[in-house]
């Protein structure tokens, strides 16, 4: 079972990084041969921070990759979207090492998550968005939500986008924390299921909350043999 996913959600700080560890931390718990890598990342220097609150939550060190550079092919500085963060350098987002990157890994472990920046259509360059490079990967997407007032719009949305580009959906990841109105939370979950259905999607669907919890979310249908 060799795969690689994409992880994105609907907007930013919506759970992503946590959301990856999580499933990290389901992997290696069940021996399967897994490596995170941090597409882009923005508001570091030289190192990755969600990349290292994935191998904390999974509870493993750093892997051969993370030193070779692999795992967090391209971070800047700037706070922002990769686009603004490399321009700002003078820079632009290395898209082919970024690909080059990930295959690396992909032909050393089983199953790669890949951690996007933000949302699905947060910018790469001026020509590409994170969802158009993505899907020229063939990657699959598990996509990372949550329950607020307005999310329904997030993510019927970023679920539009991935069908409009023939994308598979691996998942939902329904992120419960911090805790919202839970009628409001209830009724998004309902509207957004039956819409997958509609959409053509499996109704795969996972909800995680605070890692204070010591929570074991079930991800067995996102990563089936």
């Amino acid at each position: 079972m060799k795969r690689t996913y994409f992880v994105s959600g609907i907007d930013t700080d919506v759970g992503k990084t946590v959301a990856t560890g999580m499933m990290c931390r389901y992997l290696q718990q069940r021996g399967i041969d897994w490596i995170s890598v941090k597409m882009v990342q923005t508001g570091c220097d030289g190192f990755s921070e969600d990349l290292d609150r994935h191998r904390q939550i999974a509870g493993v060190g750093l892997f051969p990759e993370d030193s070779a550079g692999l795992t967090a092919p391209q971070i800047f500085s700037f706070p922002s979207s990769p686009l603004l963060a490399a321009r700002l350098e003078g820079k632009t987002v290395d898209l082919r090492k970024i690909s080059d990157s990930v295959r690396a890994c992909a032909q050393a472990h089983d199953i790669v998550l890949v951690e996007g920046a933000g949302g699905l259509c947060v910018p790469l360059t001026d020509e590409t968005l994170a969802i158009d490079f993505a899907a020229s990967e063939g990657w699959p997407i598990i996509l990372v939500a949550n329950g607020r007032l307005g999310s329904i719009n997030h993510i019927l949305l970023s679920l539009e986008a991935a069908r409009a580009r023939n994308m598979e959906l691996t998942g939902v990841v329904y992120n419960a924390f911090p805790a919202t109105d839970p009628v409001i939370f209830a009724d998004t979950e309902a509207t957004v299921r039956h819409h997958l259905r509609q959409m053509g999607y499996r109704d795969v669907w996972t909800v995680i909350s605070n890692l204070a919890d010591n929570a074991n979310p079930d991800f067995s249908s996102f990563f089936k043999p």
